[in-house]
């Protein structure tokens, strides 16, 4: 029961919260909607959804989906359309995106879409922002529809202003922008017999590199940082964020979150034969050669010539793989180097069942509640 108050306290608080079990910090969940080879969209889906209600009734702070383009492997290209359907399937845990791309969309557009997230899911909708594309060069451009890529990058700081505005409906008279309004959203507390809900969307900045881990500290935002992709600059990034940090109404002191990807299984064999098809798929990725995520017994039997080994060596380096009690001795060396204080755990490999075994057994390891227990 103390662990379920604990949550409910929590839930006040749409950025901090106190870890469950014997947890260091909140676990949460970053997912990709993976399809593997054999594999339809749909049925990805369909596991996204089971793992965030198993996320949910396990005690996880938060579910995650990321925006990828023109990837075959992975099917979350629409965040906030995962996100509305996954509202409609959760009662409690947090949803957000991790994240949705700026420069890729018009800041008035992720206002309107994360302000309607907001009214089907009031109170526990995370907006997470980053500046990369999430795709290649040739994609991005057909997203954005030019090709000055760089350009929209150099603005996201602009980009994050005005979004913020148009959340918060609150650009100055005069601005060319002051008469629209991002619906839903605050303006429907302000129209003859309006009534608006005090939340909205957690803003957060997403990185991999310096520019957003400073920009998230001078704004005084949470940050969350990819170390499961950039796990040289993780702790470079944080200490930057933690030296820029200036206080604001969203946050008193720095709120850090990283990105892991980890995989639990009944042993290290197991677990290694599970990683491996999530790391060929990034070989292929890599290489120019993007597809569906290939089965374990495909994995093994791949060929890697030297140069992909040493790419498998290096990427499953930074990646928390074994047993239960393996994948818990990781992630605690790993929070207590970088001093975050959340972790996301990602998991991409090919099978439905081993992915929510995985979610399981990690979340057996740090003594997480085994079942809700209702208010």
């Amino acid at each position: 029961m103390a662990d379920e108050q604990d949550r409910r306290d929590d839930q006040r608080d749409p950025i901090r919260a106190r870890p469950l079990g014997s947890a260091p910090v909140p676990l949460s969940v970053l997912d990709l909607a993976t399809v593997g080879s054999g594999v339809t969209a749909a049925e990805a889906l369909r596991t996204t959804t089971e793992l965030a209600r198993l996320a949910e009734r396990r005690g996880f702070q938060r579910f995650w989906v990321a925006e990828h383009h023109s990837m075959p492997g992975v099917a979350s290209s629409s965040p906030a359309v995962i996100l509305a359907h996954l509202a409609a399937h959760t009662e409690r845990i947090r949803l957000g995106s991790g994240g949705v791309m700026l420069p890729n969309h018009a800041p008035l557009v992720i206002a309107e879409q994360f302000g309607t997230l907001e009214a089907l899911a009031p109170g526990r909708v995370d907006l997470g922002l980053g500046r990369a594309p999430g795709t290649d060069g040739a994609t991005a451009a057909a997203l954005r529809r030019t090709e000055r890529l760089r350009e929209g990058a150099d603005d996201f700081p602009q980009q994050l202003a005005e979004l913020t505005r148009f959340l918060d409906d609150d650009f100055p008279d005069g601005h060319r922008y002051a008469r629209i309004h991002a619906v839903p959203g605050p303006v429907q507390g302000t129209v003859p017999g309006g009534v608006q809900s005090a939340d909205r969307p957690s803003v957060w900045l997403l990185g991999s590199s310096g520019f957003s881990a400073r920009l998230a500290g001078m704004l005084g935002l949470p940050f969350s940082f990819a170390h499961h992709f950039s796990a040289a600059n993780t702790v470079p990034a944080l200490d930057l964020y933690r030296e820029t940090f200036r206080p604001s109404a969203v946050l008193d002191k720095p709120y850090t979150s990283i990105g892991v990807s980890a995989f639990a299984a009944e042993d290290e064999k197991e677990a290694h034969r599970q990683v491996l098809t999530g790391a060929l798929a990034m070989i292929r990725l890599r290489t120019g050669r993007p597809g569906l995520v290939p089965t374990p017994e495909e994995a093994e039997g791949y060929e890697f010539n030297e140069i992909e080994r040493d790419f498998i060596n290096s990427w499953l380096a930074n990646v928390e793989y074994g047993s239960p009690d393996q994948v818990r001795e990781g992630l605690d060396g790993l929070i207590k180097r970088t001093g975050a204080d959340e972790v996301k755990i990602t998991a991409n490999a090919h099978g439905r069942a081993a992915r929510l075994r995985s979610y399981e057994l990690i979340a057996d390891a740090y003594d997480l509640p085994t079942a809700r227990t209702e208010a």
